[in-house]
Parts: structure tokens; C-alpha cells; sequence
């Protein structure tokens, strides 16, 4: 199966959490967003996942590919 999307989430004022896309549970939370996204980028590339940073308000800001992308791109 393949592996889930890394999520890098606010967690509510007590820092930012690296999650993987259908998990309830964070599998790690920094005091900064600088560091959860060094730590979840590190864990995309790994897997070959794709890699997404929310801002304060939950909005994707950021997205990143480390895995197969398709080629020629669609759209």
C-alpha cells in the first residue's frame, strides 16, 4: 500500500505537528513551524510522498512533490 501525505499542521498554540494524511495522531509537534517542516520534509523525501505546509489558519500554503510524478503533467 502506498504511503500517506506528510502534514505540516498548527497544533492549537503549542507548537506545529508533522502528520501523516488519515492519522489522528501527530507523529511529532515542534515549538516552531521552521522545525516540524525540516523534520516532515525529511520523512516526504524518504517516502517519496507528497509534502504539505498549512499556515495559521489551516490553508495549504506550501505543497511539495518527492514522489513518481506523472509525466507529462496533467492540466
Amino acid at each position: 500500500m502506498a504511503k500517506q501525505p506528510i502534514h505540516i499542521t498548527p497544533r492549537g498554540g503549542h507548537g506545529w505537528a508533522v502528520m501523516r494524511q488519515g492519522n489522528d495522531r501527530a507523529s511529532a509537534v515542534y515549538p516552531t513551524q521552521a522545525q516540524a517542516e525540516h523534520a516532515g520534509r525529511h520523512v516526504a523525501r524518504r517516502d517519496q510522498v507528497e509534502f504539505l505546509v498549512h499556515g495559521r489558519n489551516g490553508q495549504i500554503r506550501q505543497r511539495d512533490s518527492y514522489g513518481h510524478d506523472p509525466f507529462p503533467p496533467k492540466g
